[in-house]
């Protein structure tokens, strides 16, 4: 069947009282076929980004490219300086005196790594977004307290509305919303 466009809506909403129930929701859901979801949660729970198919990410591959960077431009700074923009040979030590350099570099590679670390998690994860549809979703708040929150996006290839509404229906929430833009 193929999925009817809904330009108005972003997705559908399962509200739940416990984690059982969302992280088996989360895992039928993934069984049927969706892959355009999101969970709301007001703590981590084990196993849920992986039944929502999320399993890895472009962080790690930011930070070693940050770390690299900086390990090049710190060893290459030194380099430069030593080597080419003021060559001074004392005591018949060579220019190029890389075990001197190895302190500052580690501290460049440190510290390029952890900035990339910071703004590559900001930037990965879209922020800031001061606005996301899901606020307009009446109790959505108590997700950050109380409640579980479990959402279908209306972009995913399998999503129809009203079977994914009936999908959701059958999985046992309290309650099921749209989510409007």
């Amino acid at each position: 069947m193929k999925p009817i466009p809904h330009p108005d809506v972003y997705g559908l909403m399962a509200e739940y009282h416990d984690t059982e129930t969302l992280l088996e929701a989360a895992r039928r859901s993934y069984a049927e076929g969706y892959r355009r979801m999101d969970a709301f949660t007001p703590m981590p729970i084990e196993g849920l980004a992986e039944a929502i198919g999320f399993t890895r990410n472009a962080l790690p591959q930011v930070v070693f490219a940050g770390g690299f960077l900086g390990a090049v431009g710190g060893f290459f700074m030194q380099w430069y300086s030593a080597v080419i923009d003021y060559p001074v040979n004392i005591g018949g030590r060579p220019l190029n005196s890389w075990p001197a350099f190895i302190p500052i570099t580690f501290e460049m590679t440190v510290l390029c790594a952890s900035l990339a670390a910071v703004f590559g998690l900001i930037a990965l994860n879209g922020l800031p977004k001061p606005y996301h549809p899901v606020f307009n979703v009446p109790g959505f708040e108590l997700a950050s307290r109380s409640h579980f929150f479990f959402c279908i996006q209306s972009d995913d290839p399998k999503f129809n509305l009203a079977a994914t509404r009936q999908f959701l229906e059958n999985l046992g929430p309290d309650a099921v919303r749209e989510v409007a833009f």
